[in-house]
Formats: structure tokens, C-alpha cells, sequence
């Protein structure tokens, strides 16, 4: 199956956006703001992976959360930063973040631009999980990823 990508409107022939939420809460205690989500390759196709396509609006960012699986980020444009762990790490297009399994990450947008990622995961994964009181208290707590959380 072959997806055409269309740069003008950086969508994927035959994918619909999906709105990941705007400006809410999941009752669970994890927020987020102004981001889609675009599966390009989902667990219907079977395989093991899934390939997302995640954008971020100016002023927006994803939830701050944890998995059991891991994650592998290709930035595709736009500037941001992930929240991974304990370290903050800028990125814009063609770099890689790894997110390891059981590890807080949050990605924000960081610039006046859309900023997006793919993001590839397991087809068999687990639900997000939201921070523990004790997990969130210490990153607010850290002096590098205290002020750069979005909650």
C-alpha cells in the first residue's frame, strides 16, 4: 500500500486528522492542547509497528504520560521539545528522540510554526498511563523540566 504525501497541506493521501484533543483533560489527570494525529500505518495493516503522525499547533503540546512500550520520534518540521524523563531535549526536523518504556515524555511546540513528528510504536501496545502524584512532583520539582512542563 503506498500513502502519496502531500507537502502543501502535510497530509497523507486517504488519512484523515484526528483531533488528540483540544484544550482538555482525560479525567485522568493528563492534559494537552492543540494537537492531531494522523495513522498512516495502523494495527489493521498488521506488522508490529504503527506509524503516527503527530502535529503540534504554536502554544500547544501532548499529553504527559508513560507507556510500557518504547517510542522511536522522527521530528518532520516545525521546532519543539520533548520532555523525556529528566532531560529536556530541543528538537526540530530530522532528529530522533527514543523514549523508553516507563518513561514521563511530552512534546511541545516551541516555535510560531506547526511541529510535527512521526512517532513509531508497537501495534500491541498499552494505554497511556498518567504520572503518579510522586512521578509528576519530582519533574516539577527538577530544576531543568520543572519550568518547561505543560500541564
Amino acid at each position: 500500500m503506498k500513502r502519496r504525501f502531500d507537502p502543501h497541506s502535510y497530509r497523507w493521501q486517504g488519512v484523515e486528522p484526528a483531533q488528540y484533543a483540544a484544550g482538555n483533560t482525560d479525567g485522568a489527570g493528563r492534559s494537552w492542547r492543540d494537537t492531531t494525529r494522523h495513522i498512516i500505518k495502523g494495527r489493521e495493516e498488521g506488522g508490529a509497528f504503527d506509524v503516527r503522525y503527530f502535529e503540534v499547533a504554536p502554544g500547544g503540546f501532548t499529553a504527559l504520560e508513560c507507556h510500557r512500550h518504547i517510542h522511536s520520534v522522527i521530528c518532520l518540521r516545525g521546532e519543539g521539545y520533548a520532555v523525556v524523563g529528566e532531560d529536556v531535549l530541543d528538537v526540530k526536523p530530522f532528529d530522533h528522540v527514543y523514549v523508553a518504556p516507563e518513561t514521563p515524555h511530552q512534546f511541545v511546540n516551541a516555535g510560531s510554526q506547526p511541529f510535527g513528528f512521526l512517532c513509531i510504536v508497537d501495534s500491541d501496545r498499552d494505554r497511556p498511563r498518567a504520572l503518579t502524584q510522586e512521578e509528576l512532583r519530582r519533574l516539577q520539582a527538577h530544576p531543568v523540566t520543572g519550568p518547561r512542563l505543560r500541564l
